[in-house]
This record gives C-alpha cells, sequence and structure tokens, in this order.
C-alpha cells in the first residue's frame, strides 16, 4: 500500500500518514541529503588512502602499493564490519536516530584525524571512522526500509532512490577533493591530501548538521523506544566507542590473513543469531534468514572484485593507462567519479526496468538479480584481461576508454545487487533484529573488502604494479565472478522457495 494514511506495520512500528513527495514519503528525501554528504566525506578520501600512503610513509615506493592496498582493504572491512555493532545497538539500546548522530560526530572527528601526517595517528584516525560508520551506516539504510510498509511495491524503488544519494555525493567528491588536491599541491607539487582530508571532515559535518533539524519529518520512526529514553544511555554508547577506537586500531595493524579469521567468526556468530532468532519466530522466518545467509556469500564475493576500484584499479590508472586527452590528463582522482556517474544515468532505468517487469510478472528474482550483479563485474574483468592482454602501447600502457569502461559496467552489476540487498535485508531479517541483519549485510560486505585487499596486493606484487602482474591477477577475478554468477542462477530457484513469496 501506498496511500499517505497507511498505518501498516513494519518491524513493529506503525508507519505514520507522511506526506507524498514524487511518489515517495517526504522523509525520504531527508534521508536522501543526510546520505549524501556522509557519502561525500566517505569517497572524498577514497582515492586518495592509498596513494597518500605510498607516497607519506613509503617515500613514493612501489614497494609501499602492496601493504597500501591491504591497509585499505583492512580500512574498509573494519568500516562494514562495524556495522554489526552498530545495528545491535540502535535496535536494543538507544534507537536509530540517535545511533546516527553520534556515528557522525565520529566520522567527522576521525576524518580530521587523518589530517595530521604520522602514520601511527593516521591510523588512529581510520579506527575513530570506522566507529563512527558502524553506528552511522546500517542506521541510516534502516530507516528507509521503515517508511514503507512489507507490501509496499515501491519499496525497492525507494531504496534505488536512496542508492542515487549516495552516489551523487560519490560523484562530488573525487572532483572536488582531486581539484584542491593538485590547488594546493605539497612541495615537489605533489598532491596536497590535507586538503582532501580536511574537505571531506565538513562534508561530513553537514550530514550531521542535515539530520539533526531534519528528524523532526520522520515522526517517531527510528526515535528510541519509551524504555530507551534515559540520556545515559547515549553516555555509555560514546563511552563505549571511545573504547572501540584502540580495537579498531589493534585490528587495522594485524595481517590480513588474521583480519579475516577474526571477521569470518564474527560473522559465524552473527549468523547464528540470526537463524536462532527466525526459527523462535517460525518455520517461514526461519526459511527467510536461511536465504538471507546464502546470498550474503555471493555478497563477499561480489565486493572482494568491486572494491579494487579504490585500491588496484587506483594504482592501475595512475601507472598503466593512458589518461592524456589530447592536451588535458585526465587525474586519477576522477576516475572515481565514472562509478557514480553511471549509477546516477543508470539507477532510473534500472529502477524503471524492474518496476515494468514487475507488473507483467516477469521481475527477476532477487537470487537472479544478485547473480546478474556478479556476471556483470566479471564482464568488467574480462575487458581488462583483452586490454592488458592486447591494447598495451609501446609505452606500457593501456587506452583510456577501457578502465572507464570496466567502472560502468561494474556500476550496472552494482545496480542489480547493493540497492536491492538493502530492500532484501529489511524483507528477510528476523523481525526484532532488522538493525542487526543490515549489520550482516555489511559484515558480509567487509569481509569481501579485506578480501580486496588481499587480492589487490597480489595485483600491484612486490615491485609495484605492472601490466604483467595485473593481467595475472585480473584474469583468475574473470573466472572465480563467472564460476560464482552462473553458481547463483543454478541455486536460485532453491533460494527463492526459502523467501516464502518475497520479490
Amino acid at each position: 500500500m501506498s496511500g499517505a494514511g497507511n498505518t501498516t506495520t513494519t518491524n513493529e512500528v506503525a508507519i505514520p500518514g507522511f506526506k507524498q513527495i514524487m511518489g515517495h514519503p517526504a522523509p525520504l528525501w531527508m534521508l536522501f541529503m543526510t546520505e549524501f554528504w556522509e557519502r561525500f566525506a566517505f569517497y572524498g578520501i577514497r582515492w586518495a588512502l592509498v596513494l597518500y600512503i605510498v607516497a607519506q610513509f613509503y617515500a613514493g615506493s612501489g614497494a609501499g602499493e602492496g601493504p597500501a592496498g591491504l591497509v585499505y582493504g583492512a580500512y574498509l572491512a573494519l568500516v562494514y564490519a562495524g556495522a554489526v555493532f552498530g545495528g545491535l545497538v540502535a535496535d536494543r539500546v538507544i534507537g536509530y536516530q540517535r545511533s546516527i548522530l553520534i556515528g557522525a560526530a565520529f566520522m567527522a572527528a576521525g576524518l580530521f584525524m587523518i589530517t595530521v601526517p604520522n602514520e601511527d595517528f593516521f591510523k588512529l584516525g581510520l579506527a575513530t571512522i570506522i566507529v563512527g560508520n558502524g553506528l552511522f551506516k546500517p542506521n541510516i539504510s534502516t530507516m528507509v526500509g521503515k517508511l514503507y510498509a512489507l507490501a509496499d511495491t515501491r519499496r525497492d524503488s525507494g531504496f534505488t532512490i536512496f542508492y542515487m544519494g549516495i552516489n551523487t555525493g560519490a560523484l562530488i567528491a573525487p572532483v572536488l577533493t582531486g581539484y584542491l588536491a593538485e590547488k594546493y599541491a605539497g612541495p615537489g607539487a605533489g598532491p596536497a591530501y590535507k586538503a582532501v582530508f580536511f574537505a571531506a571532515g565538513i562534508g561530513m559535518l553537514l550530514s550531521l548538521v542535515w539530520f539533526y533539524f531534519g528528524r523532526r519529518q520522520l515522526k517517531g520512526i527510528g526515535a528510541p523506544t519509551p524504555e530507551a529514553q534515559s540520556p545515559m544511555r547515549m553516555v555509555w554508547v560514546v563511552l563505549g566507542a571511545l573504547c572501540a577506537i584502540p580495537v579498531m586500531y589493534a585490528l587495522l595493524r594485524i595481517e590480513a590473513a588474521k583480519l579475516q579469521v577474526v571477521l569470518s567468526v564474527l560473522f559465524v556468530i552473527l549468523a547464528i543469531m540470526l537463524v536462532v532468532e527466525g526459527v523462535r519466530e517460525g518455520k517461514v522466518a526461519r526459511d527467510k534468514t536461511i536465504a538471507m545467509m546464502i546470498i550474503f556469500f555471493f555478497n563477499i564475493m561480489f565486493w572482494c572484485f568491486f572494491e579494487q576500484a579504490g585500491s588496484s584499479f587506483t594504482f592501475l590508472a595512475d601507472k598503466i593507462v593512458d589518461r592524456q586527452l589530447g592536451t588535458f590528463l585526465f587525474p586519477t582522482a576522477w576516475f572515481q567519479s565514472v562509478n557514480s556517474i553511471a549509477v546516477i544515468v543508470c539507477a532510473p532505468i534500472i529502477a524503471a526496468i524492474w518496476v515494468m517487469l514487475g507488473r507483467r510478472n516477469n521481475n527477476p528474482s532477487i537470487p537472479r538479480k544478485f547473480g546478474l550483479g556478479i556476471l556483470f563485474n566479471g564482464f568488467a574483468f574480462l575487458l581488462l584481461m583483452f586490454a592488458l592482454g592486447s591494447l598495451v602501447n609501446p609505452e606500457g600502457k593501456i587506452p583510456f576508454w577501457t578502465l572507464f569502461a570496466v567502472y560502468v559496467i561494474q556500476s550496472i552489476g552494482e545496480l542489480c545487487l547493493s540497492p536491492i540487498g538493502l530492500s532484501m535485508v529489511t524483507k528477510l531479517a528476523p523481525t526484532r533484529l532488522v538493525g542487526l541483519g543490515m549489520g550482516g549485510w555489511f559484515l558480509a560486505t567487509g569481509i569481501g573488502n579485506n578480501l580486496s585487499g588481499i587480492f589487490a596486493s597480489h595485483a600491484s606484487g612486490s615491485a609495484g604494479m605492472s601490466a604483467a602482474t595485473a593481467l595475472g591477477a585480473y584474469t583468475q577475478g574473470f573466472y572465480i565472478l563467472m564460476a560464482g554468477g552462473v553458481l547463483l542462477f543454478l541455486l536460485a530457484p532453491l533460494i527463492q522457495k526459502l523467501m516464502h513469496g518475497v520479490k
């Protein structure tokens, strides 16, 4: 149902009569802008992190590319893994709105901390961002789901619109921060990474202020329950977050393989919690939870290779792609915006396709949409195989258009998977643990991101990336993705049966 007077309940909360704007509840657009500024901050530093680590802590040596990829992968993994605890805190302790506010404050602080050119303080700043993002990210996504009834056919479309907010911020951020890095270039005309990190911190403060004043529109959605109103609960959460920062710092410093063990154990614990809760709610809830966990596995595979965009693809763009377009040298940072442009252009088209197919009862099931996402990711790696194997010029570079096209192809795969995944969790997770279920989604993404760092290190080799090391790694990536996509298509009928009609 979609009327302004809808009172259907979802996740134990009655949906208020929201004003409708462009066919969706008005608070969706406030959450859109909150996420826009948060993603501006997040993606504003994404392109710069590995380049900064190599330049600042390895004196620009190619030998630093492997360690930089590992740090980047660990950072992203913990960013998403932290969402598990953020979802639990919101579900059980202080509610979604307060979790978002505290998380935004911690993220802003961490972004300003990484402006200090000291490796230990840099990682401490990353740890602070990780803790803040854990409180922010799963809960803002869960809030979107709470604006719609479970049977509301606009639900997937609403998440796709929200996803456009993510990508609008991600589009603008690399362009602006890349410009600032060049404008305020430091000694030796090196990029001014401090300006990049400072601009991202300002963006995060804007996200905090926007949500603080805009949350009145939510009419109680995401507010703490009556028993959780005490301000002392917020104090305890803040103290807990402060204690979590050194833990995240320690995890950033351990070997990637050991971090993978930690994340895997955490995932197993979370899976048990969700399945046990599903069993308590009955056979249907149990089956839905099992279906969700199977899809989580394929989510790990997707992000392992998709997140090369911020690590090995950055080194590829910087060293192996011919970025000279006539008299204009295309900045490395701007490649990070290609994904966002493609998503913004293609998201309305793909959302319309899902709606059109739904009206004809031909809308692909959630597992098949995921399978399409993985296959498109594989096609992107196929193009890189061709470029690195057949299109390398005498200077050892591949054409500009190839990497540009890779980002576009990956973006189509992302649109088949990521916004659908956010919506899927709100439909399949046990009713009392939707926030934890969303945390599980982000933990699976985090595991994939840590694997992405390991894979990126492999693509760079011991002395820095070359066309040969990249070709070997990306060929492996192609075969893994194609096998995963085909397997998911074969399993789709079984998974759909476990979902008991959820589409």
